[in-house]
């Protein structure tokens, strides 16, 4: 199974931007989909983003469309999420997740991922 780390999370004020990465390892198969997730505590998981390796296409929730931008490095099997015009509400534990996939638009139920990282906290401040 994929293995997952998080790393990247830190504490800005609103406006500002975060890069966040997510590097793989163990891949067995040619094709996957990488998610982002997010928790703020008190509330369920949040699907954020996904990117297919195979192509690159990826798909944003409607709250960070136009703000964050995924991407993936398929040598260095790392997945990154640009945060730009960070705002409050977007403080959270961020997730990465995986899922063997052969489609180009990636699913975006959490339930359809079957690896995940340990997550990495987003603190944004007014």
């Amino acid at each position: 199974q994929v293995q997952l780390v998080e790393s990247g999370g830190d504490s800005v004020q609103a406006g500002g931007s975060l890069r966040l990465s997510c590097a793989a390892s163990n891949y067995e198969y040619r094709s996957y989909c990488i998610g982002w997730f997010r928790q703020a505590p008190g509330k369920e998981r949040e699907w954020v983003a996904a990117i297919s390796t195979a192509v690159g296409m990826s798909n944003y929730a409607d709250s960070v469309r136009g703000r964050f931008t995924i991407s993936r490095d398929i040598g260095k099997k790392t997945a990154s999420l640009q945060m730009n015009s960070l705002k409050p509400e977007d403080t959270a534990m961020y997730y990465c997740a995986a899922v063997a996939f052969g489609s180009s638009r990636c699913p975006i139920a959490r339930e359809m991922y079957k690896s995940w990282g340990r997550g990495t906290q987003v603190t944004v401040s007014s």
